[in-house]
C-alpha cells in the first residue's frame, strides 16, 4: 500500500474505550502516521478523559480502536452517540476485534473496518477522503463500487471479507510496515494510568509500548488467531527505544511491553532488553510470554532477570491437560509447574493468567486449580479476577473447529459479541458468578490477594460439597510472598463491568460547551 503525502489536512478523532489501564498504543501509533502527513488529530482515552463534543462535531473522520472484547462492547455503546453528534463524519473501527465484528459494527454506523496492521489503512482512508474534499465532493462515503482487496490474511473467510463492497482498504492487512515513533501528544499523563504496586506500599509510574504484533501460535481460544493466523510483525528496536525514551522523560519508571508473546522473536527480544537496560538501568519492565516459550528458552530467563524484568505474565489458562489440549495451548500441566519452579529458583516472578471457567471445567477441576496455586506458592501472583474468568468464544474463533463446541454453544449474540455457552454442571456456572463477585468486592475494599483467595477457596468447596454438608478443608497458611503487580485488575477478554458501561455512556453524552468554544483538541 502506497503512503504518499496527502492533498490536504483533515480533522481526525482517534478514540480508545479501554486498553487494560495503559495509554493506548493503538491510538498514539496511528496519531504519529496521520500527523506526519499533515492531518490535525485529536486523541481521546475514555477511561481517563471525557469526550469533547465540540471536537467530535468538527471531525471529518472518527476512528475507534478495538483491541479487545471489552473495548468493543464499550464502543458499541458509543458509536450511535457519535453518529448522532456528527452525522456527516466517516466512522472507522480498527484493531483486532474490528474485522471479527464487522457486520455488527456496520449496523451501528461504522463505515470502514480495519484489522491487523491498520496504520497504513488509516492513512489510505484519510488520503482518499482528503482528495474527495479537495475535488469538492463530500469527503465521507458509505459504499464503494470497487471491491476490497482480497488478501488471504485469515483462516476464516467470514472475518477477512466481512463486507467486500464497503471499502477499498483491505479489512485485514498483514503488510510489513515501517513503524513511526508513537506520538503521545494530547494524551492524559502517564501518572493517570495504571501504576505498579510495589510490596511494602510503594508504587511506580508505568509506561507501555509494543515491540511486536500478532503471534506465531494458533491457540484455539485466542482472538489474535482469526486475524493474524500465525503471523507476527516486529517493531524496530530504534522505534521501540525512542518510544521508551519519551515515556521515561515523561516520568515512566516501569515499562509494560504489550506484545502478545515477547519471545515470538527471541533475538529481537534479547537485543531490545539489553539495549533497554544499558540506557535505562533504573527502569524496570514486564513482558508477556507463553509457557511453551518460557520452557523452550529457559536459558534466557536470567537475561530477563538481569536487565530489570520485574515479572512475566503468562497465559497458563488451565492446569487440566484435557482443557489445555482442546485450547491447543502448546504446553501441559507439568510444563507450567516446571516453569513456576524454575522462576522461583531464579528469584523471578511469574504472573499466571487463567480461563478458569470453560465448557469442560468441573468442580473437581476447579478445586484442583486452587490446590495447585496454594501448593506452588502462587496465590499472591494471581489476581483474584483471574479465578473467575469465563471462556469467550467470539466470531471466527478456532474453538468452533471442534464439533463439541459447535454443538455446545448457542446462536451468536451480536450485542455480546460471543457464542453463549453453559457448563453441563449448573454449579460451575453459579460458582463463576460468585468468584467474580468476590474478586470485584476484594478490589473495591483493597483486600490482599490471599484474603480474596481464602474466600474463593471457601466458596468453591461450599459449591462443590455444601449440599451434603461437607465443610471446606482448612486452607494451610499461605507461604507465598507479596509480589509487584499492575494496579489495573481487569482482563483483556473479560466481559465489561456495569460501571465501565455507565462510564462510557456518560463520557459520550457529556453536554457540549457553548457554541463559541473552539475545537482546540486537535494537534
Amino acid at each position: 500500500m502506497r503512503l504518499e503525502g496527502i492533498l490536504g489536512s483533515m480533522k481526525i478523532v482517534l478514540i480508545s474505550t479501554y486498553e487494560l489501564g495503559r495509554q493506548p498504543f493503538g491510538v498514539v501509533s496511528p496519531a504519529a502516521w496521520l500527523r506526519k502527513r499533515g492531518h490535525q488529530v485529536a486523541c481521546f482515552d475514555l477511561t481517563r478523559q471525557e469526550l469533547d463534543q465540540n471536537v467530535v462535531r468538527a471531525a471529518v473522520l472518527i476512528a475507534i480502536y478495538l483491541p479487545m472484547h471489552t473495548a468493543t462492547r464499550l464502543a458499541a455503546k458509543l458509536i450511535p452517540t457519535l453518529r448522532e453528534q456528527n452525522p456527516a463524519a466517516h466512522i472507522c473501527c480498527y484493531g483486532l476485534y474490528a474485522p471479527m465484528n464487522a457486520k455488527y459494527l456496520r449496523s451501528l454506523g461504522a463505515q470502514t473496518i480495519l484489522g491487523g496492521e491498520f496504520e497504513g489503512g488509516l492513512v489510505s482512508l484519510a488520503e482518499r477522503m482528503s482528495a474527495r474534499s479537495n475535488s469538492g465532493e463530500n469527503p465521507s462515503f458509505h459504499a464503494q463500487s470497487e471491491p476490497v482487496s482480497e488478501e488471504p490474511a485469515t483462516r476464516h473467510k467470514s472475518v477477512a471479507h466481512a463486507d467486500p463492497a464497503a471499502q477499498l482498504e483491505p479489512i485485514v492487512s498483514l503488510e510489513r510496515l515501517a513503524f513511526e515513533v508513537p506520538d503521545r501528544a494530547g494524551m492524559p499523563p502517564l501518572a493517570k494510568y495504571a501504576h505498579l504496586i510495589i510490596p511494602g506500599g510503594g508504587y511506580r509510574v508505568v509506561g507501555s509500548t509494543e515491540a511486536s504484533r500478532g503471534c506465531k501460535h494458533l491457540c484455539r481460544h485466542c482472538p489474535i488467531v482469526p486475524v493474524y493466523n500465525g503471523v507476527f510483525r516486529i517493531v524496530s528496536r530504534e522505534v521501540v527505544m525512542a518510544d521508551v525514551r519519551q515515556q521515561v522523560a515523561a516520568g515512566a519508571q516501569h515499562i509494560s511491553f504489550g506484545d502478545p508473546d515477547f519471545f515470538n522473536g527471541i533475538r529481537h527480544a534479547l537485543e531490545l532488553v539489553t539495549a533497554f537496560h544499558s540506557e535505562f538501568p533504573d527502569v524496570t519492565y514486564d513482558v508477556t510470554i507463553k509457557i511453551e516459550h518460557l520452557r523452550k528458552y529457559e536459558q534466557h530467563l536470567k537475561t530477563l532477570r538481569d536487565t530489570g524484568c520485574l515479572f512475566v505474565i503468562s497465559a497458563v489458562e488451565s492446569v487440566d491437560d484435557r482443557i489445555l489440549h482442546r485450547l491447543d495451548k502448546g504446553h501441559t500441566r507439568e510444563d507450567f509447574l516446571h516453569v513456576a519452579r524454575t522462576f522461583r529458583s531464579l528469584g523471578m516472578t511469574l504472573h499466571p493468567t487463567f480461563v478458569a471457567f470453560t465448557l469442560w471445567t468441573t468442580m473437581d477441576g476447579y478445586l484442583d486449580l486452587l490446590r495447585v496455586l496454594a501448593a506452588e506458592e502462587l496465590v499472591e501472583n494471581v489476581a483474584p479476577i483471574q479465578l473467575g474468568i469465563r471462556l469467550l468464544i467470539p466470531e471466527g474463533s478456532r474453538l468452533l473447529e471442534l464439533e463439541e463446541v459447535r454443538l455446545g454453544v448457542g446462536a451468536f449474540d451480536a450485542e455480546s459479541l460471543v457464542y453463549p455457552w453453559q457448563n453441563p454442571d449448573t454449579r460451575v456456572d453459579k460458582l463463576s458468578q460468585i468468584v467474580q463477585s468476590i474478586a470485584a468486592d476484594a478490589d473495591r475494599k483493597k483486600e490482599s490477594r490471599s484474603v480474596a483467595f481464602a474466600k474463593i477457596w471457601t466458596a468453591a468447596h461450599t459449591a462443590a460439597h455444601g449440599a451434603v454438608g461437607i465443610e471446606a478443608p482448612q486452607l494451610a497458611q499461605l507461604s507465598g510472598v507479596a509480589v509487584p503487580f499492575l494496579s489495573e485488575p481487569w482482563y483483556c477478554c473479560a466481559e465489561p463491568t456495569k460501571e465501565q458501561l455507565i462510564s462510557i455512556g456518560s463520557a459520550a453524552k457529556k453536554p457540549p460547551e457553548p457554541a463559541t468554544a473552539s475545537a482546540d483538541g486537535f494537534v
